[in-house]
């Protein structure tokens, strides 16, 4: 089959591999229909992701047909069309019991992040990630493994619901979602995002269904502002134009803050010149400049969500300023299976509209130019789909 592979940092390439087998009762075989490339792997990409592997198999946005089934399985059956959660969960442990299924303990055979590890087991294994979370081959190929099938895939009963309106309940739709309901906002409430790529519009577009009245957005990049602003009514803030959108938050809101805000940026947030020397020098691995703007602009009392990946140390993390304003900080990899069939009705019912935000579809043979133009953020591109040949 064709695939995605791993061979450095901005060198992806579409090969022939061998094509993936069962391998435990539970295992479905996905001909892949369709997929996407994720802000998390253009961290790969940029090769800032250890323990990636020449000729992994990259992906953890897809969808397809079940082709093959284990003889436990009993949740999906072959000719089912199902999206795929980006985390494999057992749904038996003590998390996936509690509904916390990214922190699911039996399916990941890495070693996990976590650098003050002691004797902590690491969280749920990951589709097409590094080998701290297992190293399961993903999904921009024609075709996938995917185990635990008894509690992962999501089969979409409405043959009248395109691909590329279901495909992002595999990550960034439930990405955004969680990060809206850590946020504690509703109606009324006033939100900031910072970082307008797919999972910050995603969380805009949420926010819209929970009824949040004001949402600031800020990002330096004018059209993915622009397309925020036109579609989701936000107030877009230029990060390249104001010196320090907390400050101009602030001042909208009466000096007080907003109700909460959502860092959707992460660790590689363009920070300043001695954070980047640090990052390069290893002394610390994550950017810290969103996650303190994020805190700056949330009012006393206020909650920070943060879905964007971080690792490690970050530097100037004022946790001081965190202890006086009182603030309530949620993260974490999302728990997608527990939200995927709430989502899957809004969408049916016409309440989000997710493939909006599309503005690429490419054959996987050319992927590679895809992870470029996304990366290079060229074509004014806001999210890529692919296409197998097979699908």
């Amino acid at each position: 089959m064709k695939a995605l592979t791993y061979h450095g940092s901005k060198d992806v390439r579409v090969e022939t591999v061998p094509d993936p087998v069962l391998q435990a009762d539970d295992d479905i075989l996905l001909r892949v229909t369709a997929t996407a490339i994720c802000g998390s792997d253009l961290h790969i990409y940029r090769g800032k992701i250890p323990r990636m592997e020449t000729g992994d198999i990259l992906g953890h946005e897809f969808m397809g047909i079940v082709e093959d089934v284990g003889a436990g399985v009993n949740r999906v059956k072959i000719g089912d069309r199902v999206v795929v959660p980006f985390t494999i969960s057992c749904g038996g442990c003590f998390f996936c019991n509690r509904q916390l299924f990214a922190a699911c303990e039996n399916t990941n055979p890495g070693r996990g992040a976590i650098l003050n590890k002691k004797q902590l087991r690491p969280g749920a294994g990951l589709f097409g990630y590094s080998h701290l979370y297992g190293g399961y081959p993903g999904g921009q190929a024609e075709f996938v493994r995917v185990p635990k099938a008894n509690v992962g895939p999501l089969v979409i009963p409405d043959s009248a619901l395109p691909d590329e309106e279901v495909l992002f309940l595999s990550d960034i739709l439930p990405t955004g979602y969680q990060a809206v309901v850590n946020a504690e906002v509703g109606k009324g409430s006033t939100l900031a995002i910072f970082g307008a790529g797919p999972v910050g519009l995603m969380a805009a577009a949420s926010a819209r269904m929970f009824g949040v009245e004001r949402i600031f957005m800020v990002d330096h990049h004018a059209y993915r502002l622009a397309f925020a602003q036109q579609t989701y009514g936000v107030e877009p803030l230029n990060f390249d134009e104001v010196d320090d959108p907390a400050e101009v938050i602030l001042d909208r809101t009466d000096g007080r803050g907003v109700d909460a805000s959502i860092d959707a940026v992460g660790f590689e947030a363009k920070g300043s010149t001695i954070e980047t020397v640090l990052t390069t020098l290893k002394v610390e691995t994550s950017s810290g400049v969103a996650l303190r703007q994020a805190m700056a602009a949330t009012r006393r009392g206020g909650v920070v969500s943060v879905p964007g990946v971080y690792a490690g140390f970050i530097q100037g993390f004022l946790f001081g300023d965190a202890f006086e304003k009182g603030l309530v900080f949620k993260s974490g990899q999302t728990h997608a299976q527990r939200f995927m069939p709430e989502l899957l009705s809004a969408i049916s019912s016409g309440e989000l509209d997710p493939g909006v935000i599309i503005t690429h579809r490419m054959p996987l043979e050319e992927a590679a130019r895809g992870y470029e133009i996304f990366n290079e953020k060229e074509e004014q591109c806001r999210k890529v789909v692919l296409r197998p040949s097979t699908a």
